[in-house]
């Protein structure tokens, strides 16, 4: 056989060897493409920012906030180290409770430093106004309690935020020692479809 023909074939074989290969690594059953039109994302991506009043209740008998997990004994009096609360947090236009509630911030907080006050925070704003009504926007992030100024991510939403990125920033406008309950602004800047 000529040199050319062997290098033809070999060329084809490898040809044929790669497209089955690539053919499996598609053909898991659980992955496909689609077409973003069809998640309507053709359209150009918006910046939203919403600013409400986070209100984070341990006190009194209509608290919105409770420990699920208490703070290791070692770290209770320091940093609060291995506490957990879950929420149900109203999200108010104004910085008093009393004001417009326009959603809620739903999931958890944990206290993961051995040393300080800081928290991983786990929420959803879910939303309750106008064309937001029953949207989502996610927020996972760290959030160093005695800082003026915290920044978390905006990693994700639903509803009218599918695919949303952004951040949020978050300044404590109150705190009671005493009974831990709080009011934090939230400036969030989400980029949405």
């Amino acid at each position: 056989m000529a040199i050319a023909t062997k290098l033809s074939l070999t060329l084809l074989f490898l040809s044929y060897s790669t497209t089955i290969i690539f053919a499996a690594a598609n053909d898991t059953g659980f992955v496909g493409k689609v077409d973003p039109k069809s998640l309507n994302l053709n359209k150009k991506r918006t910046l939203s920012h919403f600013r409400f009043y986070w209100h984070d209740i341990l006190s009194g008998t209509n608290y919105t906030a409770a420990t699920i997990v208490p703070a290791l004994p070692k770290y209770n009096t320091t940093s609060s180290f291995g506490m957990v609360n879950i929420i149900d947090n109203p999200l108010t236009v104004g910085p008093n409770l009393t004001s417009k509630t326009v959603g809620r911030a739903e999931g958890f907080y944990a206290l993961t430093s051995q040393s300080q006050a800081t928290l991983l925070m786990v929420m959803n704003f879910a939303l309750s106004e106008g064309k937001y009504n029953g949207s989502t926007i996610t927020i996972v992030g760290r959030n160093v309690a005695y800082n003026e100024f915290k920044e978390m991510p905006v990693v994700g939403g639903s509803g009218v935020f599918k695919f949303a990125t952004g951040y949020a920033d978050a300044r404590t406008q109150f705190f009671d020692p005493e009974t831990g309950d709080a009011t934090t602004e939230y400036n969030v800047y989400v980029f949405h479809y």
